[in-house]
This record gives structure tokens, C-alpha cells and sequence, in this order.
């Protein structure tokens, strides 16, 4: 025995709309159906009752009594319906999660790995704002930011990714160019030095403070080049443009690959880090909580060996 005993839903849909515009022909109009379509099924409705719902006059409909009383009940139902509806497509819209960061990390870092979260979470939308201004992730509408900064610069309750090296990088193709060697710090005299101009981390880059740790403070490249942005002083190491000061966490992959070499073994230490910052929202999103372990998980196989 069925729990309910209601007649079809497309029946009630046709009530209503006959009910509302007390007319079946404006009723069939809104419905895309035939005004003989809606007569049918207001007289299996009233067939289902036993009685009739509507008071037929010339030119006119009226609601009988019962009508009326009907009318009511299935007009909060059906927008109740509709309204639980929308609510439901909304709670299946697409999980996003926003993430600011600098370009070189992620056009260098991030994006590199970016498919294998993809692969296991398809439908969370990963946006990616890269820039060098520190947002408000409360006010801007961000859920992470990924920050290279000093630890007595780092924003309250920053989870450390990892830490950073500076060490010159350059193409495997100018490493064996025996006309200009590249077997100590010393042969930086006969090769193009790349400079990072601007952002975080481009005092770091300055040729000046390696050369200095080395004790070459006196040190003049055969010539100089200058970027804004530091996967661009990347790319251009690549193409054999010259030697960068390049950060090992992000350049792990392209030593790996054999697209840069580390002609030599000496490094600076950077004060500054790699930190994850979660704005105070997030705990309300199980999709940023995914990401944000996910990072964990590649900062900690970027730290294993190899």
C-alpha cells in the first residue's frame, strides 16, 4: 500500500497554473503544453478527488470551494519544492578553492604538480592569483596564500612549508662550453649574470651577497641581465642566456629533468621561507582543508632526498 495517495505530480503543476491564472489556456501557455492537454489533466485530478475543483462559466474559471482549499495547499508545496530545489544545486556548485601566491612559485613550484590534486580531487576548482601584494585573505575573498618570508615577518599561526637555498643555476648546454669555463665560483668572470629586480626574495638574488659569501666581492661578469619576475630569470637560464641565482625548491624539478645544472657545490642559506597561510573561514570548507594537506605532502616529498 503506497504511504501517500497523491496524484501525479504533472497534474498538480497544471492545477496550480490553471488556479493561479484562472484560465487553462494561460496555464498551458506557461507549461509549453496545449490547452486541452491541461483540460485533461485537471479532469483526472478532479477524477482522483471525485469532485470538481474548478467552476466552469462562460469565458471564465472559478475555484469551487475545495478548489480553493486545494489551490492553497499545493501552491506552498510546489514552491517548497522549487525552493528546497535550488538549494540543492547550489550545495552541489563547484568547490573552489583560491589561492595567492607569488609567480615564481607558481609558475615554478605549483603548477608543475598541480595535476595530481587535480587527478584526485576533479571537482574542485583550484584558482591560482599570482602577485606580489600581500593580501587580506579574509577581505579578498582568499582561502590560502603560500608566502616567502622571513619568520619574524610571517603572519600568526603561518604553517611552515620549507625552507629556502640560493645557488647559481645555469643550462647543461653552457656548463660544457669549454671556452668559457665553469668549474669555480672564479669563472663567473667570463659568463652573463642574470639579476631579479623585483619582488620578494630579489635581495637575495643579488649577485653581490653570494659573491661575497664566496669572497669574490670584486668579481665583473662579462655583462649583466635584468628581470622583473623570477620564473622569466628562470626561463632565460634555461635557454643558456646566462647564469641565475636560482632557490632549490622551486628549481628541484628542472635540476631532476637536467634542464639546469648546479655548476657548483656552495650555497647560501635564505632567511626567508616558504609558509602556507589559511584564511579564518576554512575550517568550513572540507575542499580547502583537502588542498592545504595535499601541499603539506609535496612540500614533505620536496624535502626527501634525491
Amino acid at each position: 500500500m503506497r504511504h501517500y495517495d497523491l496524484p501525479p505530480l504533472d497534474q498538480l503543476e497544471a492545477f496550480e497554473a490553471s488556479a493561479r491564472h484562472l484560465s487553462f489556456t494561460k496555464a498551458a501557455d506557461e507549461l509549453a503544453l496545449t490547452q486541452s492537454a491541461v483540460s485533461r489533466q485537471i479532469a483526472a485530478l478532479e477524477a482522483h478527488y471525485g469532485l470538481p475543483l474548478f467552476r466552469r462559466l462562460h469565458r471564465a474559471l472559478r475555484l469551487t470551494d475545495e478548489g480553493q482549499a486545494l489551490s492553497q495547499v499545493v501552491g506552498e508545496v510546489l514552491g517548497r519544492l522549487h525552493q528546497i530545489g535550488g538549494e540543492l544545486k547550489r550545495d552541489r556548485r563547484a568547490k573552489t578553492v583560491v589561492v595567492t601566491t607569488t609567480p615564481g612559485f607558481a609558475g615554478l613550484w605549483l603548477i608543475p604538480r598541480l595535476a595530481s590534486f587535480t587527478a584526485a580531487c576533479p571537482d574542485v576548482d583550484v584558482r591560482i592569483s599570482a602577485g606580489y601584494a600581500l593580501v587580506n585573505l579574509n577581505r579578498d575573498g582568499f582561502d590560502l596564500a603560500i608566502r616567502y618570508q622571513s619568520e619574524d615577518a610571517i603572519d600568526a599561526g603561518a604553517e611552515l612549508l620549507f625552507g629556502d637555498v640560493v645557488l647559481p643555476v645555469c643550462s647543461p648546454k653552457l656548463l660544457r662550453d669549454k671556452a668559457r669555463p665553469l668549474k669555480t665560483p672564479d669563472d663567473l668572470r667570463h659568463h652573463v649574470l642574470m639579476y631579479l629586480d623585483s619582488g620578494p626574495g630579489a635581495d637575495m638574488q643579488a649577485w653581490p651577497i653570494w659573491l661575497r659569501a664566496m669572497k669574490l666581492e670584486g668579481l665583473k661578469p662579462a655583462s649583466v641581465l635584468h628581470f622583473s619576475q623570477f620564473d622569466q630569470l628562470i626561463n632565460a637560464a634555461v635557454a643558456g642566456q646566462g647564469v641565475a641565482l636560482g632557490r632549490s625548491p622551486l628549481l628541484k624539478q628542472l635540476l631532476a629533468e637536467r634542464k639546469l645544472v648546479a655548476p657548483f657545490t656552495k650555497t647560501v642559506a635564505s632567511p626567508r621561507s616558504y609558509y602556507l597561510v589559511q584564511s579564518a573561514g576554512v575550517g568550513r570548507k572540507p575542499e580547502v582543508q583537502d588542498f592545504a594537506q595535499w601541499l603539506r605532502e609535496q612540500a614533505r616529498e620536496r624535502a626527501l632526498p634525491g
